[in-house]
This record gives structure tokens, sequence and C-alpha cells, in this order.
């Protein structure tokens, strides 16, 4: 149901369009599809459960260590509903604080940062030269495990820029309570403001001499340093700070010095401090996620390798269709292209690549599946590359069990990794939970945009919005813009289940 009106009174229900607005006004306010609102709606769906419940949500790894944890999942899903608010339904205020306040809830949640307890005590994979273990500390925030410290700092980061609202600068505003029943000291609390949390991450980035925060102990990874910047980059807008500029030009100069990209124009895995060398990619994963951040603040750099990078992983499987190629396929492929200059979206070449690796004796492999697919479709809706990604939207939608529930849309986890034609099928929690509907609501080169304008507390006061409405209302949002030169409010509603009454008489447009 289509509604303009520029009263706090609802319209009359009959979809009318007042005389002294163009007709074709709709027209010019893209409305969201099913399926971006579907995805919408599962976020909503995954919010509100109660807590300790995690439908769906339940990952490969046991211990919350791997890429599909839920630390991913939910702060994936905040930066999909902000870019949603931000790029197409900037009026629906409530909508979207509701939502991402929820996610922020969950976030702070022992379920999602107590695996640090152990995985801050380091081991073998991580630094091959260690003889003991660390004492263990269950601060998540206080040393490394940037994995979560940057994710959580840019949620709330996100929360002030978007709202204007500063709950996260006070005091025991950001608190974990550590309180296991029967092994410990008892409880133990860890509180931080917005400005802590920042400042702890700004110090771990000078301790490791600018490189960056580490992930997992002795792993500085490129892609989890890009959060931390990014939020950075919103509270100097916020706050009226100066820091993310310096900050920048010391992580450029100590990333120069190193070497961030492998010979083969991929980023660099991880980075090891005590034994100052590199982990060599072996994948596009980690370049994937990390250009889709990156972006924001070096769109030069990640646009101009972009081409390089997604040769091999990409191709085209039949009309409208496109296929995510396993490393080894994807890497025989470019070697093709490089020594026999062969066409990489050419099936003859996909087909000799396939049957080399199938003759080749298997290499190690992952302890889990990489979400690939996630951070694939993630990089090319902030590259804006329309055939590839609607390529493998569909792709999703045929191969991946796209699966309805309560309103919302999800991909089902499947551990399987490719059918018996190739087809690739291994769906993580991450993947079909967060980052295809984050790549259907973001828009080419979304990431910079917030970054280039992100929102000021006078714009925010300066916009008509919705206020006292959130997805339980039953309602998804496709519309909810203010049009300032024609003093028009749009805003398009539709009940996602025929059985719901809803009444719209209970919103309040604010206009002060």
């Amino acid at each position: 149901m289509d509604r303009i009106d520029q009263s706090t009174e609802s319209a009359n229900g009959n979809g009318h369009i007042f005389s002294s607005l163009p007709a074709s006004l709709l027209d010019s306010v893209p409305k969201l599809d099913k399926l971006a609102a579907g995805h919408i709606r599962h976020f909503h769906n995954l919010a509100s459960q109660p807590d300790g419940e995690w439908a769906h949500m339940g990952t490969q790894e046991p211990a919350q260590e791997w890429l599909d944890a839920y630390r991913y999942q939910l702060a994936t899903m905040a930066y999909a509903a902000g870019a949603a608010h931000y790029h197409h339904l900037p009026a629906l205020r409530s909508v979207f604080k509701t939502l991402i306040r929820s996610l922020i809830s969950k976030m702070l949640r022992r379920e999602v940062w107590g695996y640090w307890y152990l995985a801050s005590q380091s081991g073998k994979f991580v630094d091959p030269d260690i003889t003991e273990l660390r004492k263990p500390w269950a601060d998540p925030i206080r040393r490394e495990n940037i994995m979560y410290s940057g994710h959580l700092l840019l949620i709330v980061s996100l929360y002030a820029m978007l709202f204007d609202d500063h709950e996260f600068e006070n005091e025991d505003s950001v608190v974990f309570n550590w309180n296991p029943i029967f092994y410990g000291m008892g409880p133990e609390k860890f509180s931080y403001t917005r400005k802590s949390l920042q400042q702890s991450i700004v110090d771990e980035m000078e301790r490791n001499g600018w490189m960056g925060v580490c992930c997992e102990p002795n792993s500085i990874f490129v892609v989890c340093n890009q959060f931390p910047l990014i939020a950075m980059r919103y509270n100097d807008s916020t706050y009226g700070s100066h820091l993310v500029g310096e900050i920048l030009a010391k992580y450029q100069a100590a990333w120069k010095a190193k070497g961030m990209f492998a010979s083969n124009g991929l980023m660099m895995d991880w980075y090891r401090p005590k034994q100052d060398d590199m982990v060599l990619p072996k994948s596009i994963g980690f370049t994937a996620w990390a250009g889709a951040f990156m972006n924001s603040w070096n769109s030069s750099q990640v646009r101009s390798a972009y081409p390089t990078q997604a040769l091999g992983f990409l191709s085209p499987s039949e009309p409208g269709y496109y296929n995510l190629n396993p490393p080894p396929v994807a890497l025989t492929i470019r070697n093709l292209v490089a020594t026999e200059g062969a066409d990489p979206k050419d099936r003859i070449t996909i087909e000799k690549a396939r049957n080399i690796v199938a003759a080749q004796p298997k290499g190690p492999s992952p302890p889990f599946g990489q979400p690939t697919f996630g951070y694939v479709v993630q990089w090319l809706s902030e590259m804006g590359d329309k055939e590839p990604l609607n390529g493998l939207f569909n792709h999703a939608d045929e191969y991946m069990n796209p699966t309805w529930e309560k309103g919302g849309l999800y991909y089902p986890r499947n551990d399987t990794a490719s059918d018996s034609d190739g087809n690739w099928t291994h769906v993580d929690p991450f993947t079909g939970n967060a980052a295809i509907g984050y790549a259907r609501l973001n828009v080419s080169d979304g990431q910079k945009r917030m970054w280039d304008a992100p929102w000021k507390a006078q714009d925010i006061a300066a916009r008509p919005c919705i206020s006292d409405i959130d997805l339980n209302s039953g309602v998804d949002f496709l519309r909810g813009t203010w049009i300032d030169e024609l003093a028009a409010f749009v805003l398009t509603l539709k009940a996602w289940r025929e059985d719901i009454i809803w009444q719209v008489h209970s919103t309040h447009i604010n206009k002060d």
C-alpha cells in the first residue's frame, strides 16, 4: 500500500496521490523488492529471539572461533540494516534504530564474545614458535581480538551516526559480564564506552607499528581492521575529532613497507608480527571481504585491482547465472590464462581446469568451509558489477535453497561444497543469514558514499521521519523517503502475511 501524505494523519488507504504532486512521484522513488524486504525481516526475526536462542545461526565450528561465528553474522546484519536505512529508507528512523539496537544487545551476549578466554592463550596454528600457552583473559576488548572489538566499535558508531543517539558515550554503556558458574574466581565486569573502546583499538594499532590490531594472537588481518577504520571516520564526523586521517597515513605507510599484495594480485591473508612474515592468499575470500569495505576510503586502489583479483573465481554458467569456482579450480584457470592465453569465461577453460584439479592429489584443506560466497557478493555489490552480482543471486536462488520463514528470507546451511555438475552449493550461516542480504541491500559504492557523507546531527534533525513503529508491527517497509522539494512523504507498506491486520494511524511523522 502506498501512502503519500504531508500530515501526521494516515492517507485514505486507496493509494491516492494528492493532485498537487506529480503522478510519476512513486516511479521516482525506487521500492525495495520482496527479496530485499525479506532479508530485513529475517534480520528482525533473528534479533528478536529470546536471549540464548540462536535459531538458524549455529556455526560449523562449536566454539565461535570460525568465520561464520555469531559476531560476524550479527555485525553484517547491522551493516546491511544501516545500508538499507542510509541508501533506501532514510525516513524510517525508528524501524532501523530498533533493529540495530537489538543487534547490539546480541553482540554483548557472552555467547558471542566468550570464546576469547580460550583463544587468548594462543597456539601453534597462529604462532608456530610458541612453547607455552599464555595466561588467558576474558576481557574481549583489552588486547587483540579486533575480529570482535572492531565490529562492535563500528556498530555502535554507526548507531550514533545514523540516529544521533549517544547512548554508548555513557559510563557502563558497553558492558561485558564474565560470569561462568562452575569455574573462575567469581564474576567479572569489563566496562567501556564508545570512546574507551575506540582508544583501546588505537593503542593496539600503535603497539603493532600501525599495521593494525591482531585478530587471533599474532595474526593481523587486513580485512578485520577495515571496520574500526570506518568507525573512526564516523566518529570524527559525529564528534568533531580528526583521528582517522592521521591513523590512515600511518596504516598505509606500514603496509607499504611490508607489502599488502601478493604476486598474484590478491591481498595477503594475514601478517604475523612475531615471525615478521605474511601468510600468502590461497583464495579470493579475504581479498573480496576486505575490498567490500576498504572501498570506503581507498576506492581507487580497490577498483583498479578488482578485475585482476576476480579473474578465474567467477564464471558465467548459463544465461543470467554465474558460478563461484573453488580456489584450486580458480587458480588453475588463472594459470591457463597466463600460460596459454585461455579465455577465463569459456566453458572449455573451466572444464579443463576442473580436470587438471581432479587429476592432482588433494592438498590440506581448511578445517571448515570459508564463507567465500558471502564475501564475494558483498564485494560485487560495492563494486556495482551487476552482471556477476545478479548472476550469483540467481545462482543462490537456484542452488542454495532460498527459504521463507515468518516473512523472512534466508539460505539455510549446507556443508556440501558443490553438486555433481560443479555448481557451488555450500552455504554457511554468515552467507545465508547475513551476507547475501547485505549484498542485496547495499548499492554501488555504498560504503564509500557513507564514508564520504556521514549523516550529521543537523541533517537528521531536519529530516522528517517515521517514529513509534518497528518491524514488530507486522508490515514490511518498501519505501520511506521525504522529498524536500515537494514537501512530500513517500511511505509504502506491505503486510508480510495476508491475515495480519495493521493500522497506520498510530504512526507519527516527525517534522520538527
